[in-house]
């Protein structure tokens, strides 16, 4: 590892930034070092928007991905080697706002009776359940589990937040049969190895076999059930405030775009034309009597 490397790290360290994040900076300005074979401590600002326009123009990459690498590329310039002008606006695409795609009730039923697995099964009901990240589920110590009051504590989620949320009696009812079966002792969801969690790639493809599996169209992941439990708990009457504390997110306008996936929602919408019309069909019979 070389010296700028290390000290990146460090200082993404000393920012408290998780390892994820972490791993794909580093990644990220490598791959800038790289595409010209040089340190970026001997690169400027011309090499920055060369890199950038030949992932726009040639790599034609994802908005997601170009804000990594710009992110990445202003961290080591701006905080570790202290070069703040080298990045200093540097244009941002406008990221399109996307509605997130949702399962109706029958098909979340369908795709948890295609998981063979206990295992599996327990984290993706988990998911669902609470509306939970992958990150956090597969993080999830059999601790955090209190059936006393009926909880589940999520640890330093995104943004290093704490919060709880309710743990659903048919959830408990499937973690006893799974605790019995794999008996956990730390994570509760081990990896294969004898230390650590499970993955969130292999939850990642248990969760694209079970959809296979059950024959769903839709492009299904982990997040999809995040999704679908914040727009389900939304129709049954959950108010927009509770369901943004129950996700964890830092603000209400996130949290709204379930607004525009809810089905109830939009169909209790009531048009103005209608409400036109039934004013005029109400003047009409008041005329007439």
């Amino acid at each position: 590892m070389t010296p700028l490397r290390q000290r990146m790290r460090e200082d993404l360290e000393l920012k408290k930034s998780p390892e994820s994040t972490v791993r794909c900076y580093l990644r990220q300005v490598q791959q800038f070092a790289d595409y010209f074979g040089k340190s970026p401590a001997h690169l400027g600002r011309e090499h920055v928007r060369e890199y950038l326009l030949h992932l726009v123009r040639d790599k034609q990459v994802a908005d997601g991905t170009y804000y990594q690498v710009l992110a990445a590329l202003k961290f080591v310039y701006c905080i570790t080697l202290g070069r703040k002008g080298t990045v200093e606006g540097i244009p941002r695409p406008r990221v399109p706002r996307k509605l997130p795609i949702v399962l109706s009730m029958e098909e979340v039923e369908a795709f948890f009776a295609a998981l063979q697995s206990l295992k599996y099964r327990a984290i993706l009901m988990t998911a669902y359940a609470g509306g939970l990240r992958v990150s956090e589920v597969v993080s999830l110590r059999v601790g955090d589990i209190d059936s006393e009051r009926m909880m589940i504590r999520i640890q330093q989620a995104k943004r290093r937040k704490d919060r709880y949320v309710p743990l659903a009696k048919h959830l408990l009812t499937i973690l006893r049969e799974y605790w019995k079966a794999a008996r956990p002792k730390d994570y509760l969801f081990p990896g294969t190895g004898k230390t650590g969690h499970i993955t969130q790639q292999s939850v990642d493809y248990a969760c694209k076999t079970a959809m296979r599996r059950a024959g769903l169209k839709k492009n299904v992941s982990t997040h999809t059930l995040r999704h679908s439990c914040a727009t389900h708990l939304l129709e049954n009457g959950t108010d927009v405030r509770t369901i943004q504390v129950l996700l964890g997110h830092s603000s209400l306008k996130t949290t709204a775009i379930y607004l525009h996936v809810s089905q109830k929602t939009l169909q209790n919408v009531k048009s103005p034309l209608d409400i036109l019309h039934e004013e005029k069909t109400k003047g009409g019979k008041k005329k007439k009597s």
